[in-house]
């Protein structure tokens, strides 16, 4: 079983661990590009949010927008309650609970936004310890926010790590820092645009737990 060859895991949050339904995303983005003076549709909303095809901000540039602007305002719209409501866990995902080795989270949702959905999910005492990215503990694929969160759990005196998230960025995060990774597929190659490469490819993590992996 995949699970057990690791002596500590990360794990991204939004996309690999949980998600957010489908009208809670159309909503956040159609206000924002009321405030943008831009019609979303629900498809291009999806691809923002998940970041289908690649790089949001190249797609938001694509449409004529300014990124730091469409994030300004994509903040200011979310309601940390709301999107707590509005968030569900993946079935697959509560194997984490079982897992009786080290555990870090390293997001890039934000901490005011990370502590309602762990609560409201009742899935805080899952992790050893929670990095939510900032500029200055930098962005996946930068590996400092991952080896902040190994310092904080002692994981680099022994073993090996592995990281699991649904993004290129989280394989290149795992990567750069030295730990296998795991590539979760929750919307479909087709979908995405890409394939992601990573040490294990699965669209569920039920597939970690029975050594059904596609590896690279």
């Amino acid at each position: 079983m995949v699970h057990r060859d690791y002596d500590y895991w990360v794990l991204d949050l939004d996309g690999t661990l949980i998600d957010v339904e489908p009208d809670y995303v159309h909503e956040v983005v159609g206000r924002v590009g009321d405030r943008l003076g831009h019609g979303f549709t629900d498809e291009q909303a999806e691809r923002v949010w998940h970041s289908l095809g690649g790089d949001p901000n190249a797609a938001l540039e694509s449409w004529g927008l300014d990124p730091q602007r469409f994030w300004e305002i994509f903040h200011e719209e979310e309601d940390p309650e709301a999107r707590a409501d509005a968030t569900f866990l993946y079935d697959d995902a509560a194997r984490f609970a079982e897992v009786d080795r080290p555990l870090a989270l390293v997001t890039h949702c934000q901490e005011y936004l990370t502590d309602p959905v762990l609560d409201g999910l009742d899935i805080r005492d899952w992790f050893d310890t929670v990095v939510c990215c900032t500029d200055e503990t930098g962005w996946k694929p930068d590996p400092t926010p991952v080896e902040l969160a190994l310092a904080r759990i002692d994981a680099r005196t022994e073993g090996e790590g592995i990281l699991a998230g649904d993004g290129p960025h989280d394989v290149g995060a795992a990567w750069n820092a030295g730990l296998d990774a795991v590539h979760v597929e929750r919307h479909g190659h087709h979908r995405r645009g890409m394939c992601v490469l990573g040490d294990h490819r699965v669209s569920s993590f039920d597939e970690l737990w029975s050594g059904d992996t596609a590896a690279d």
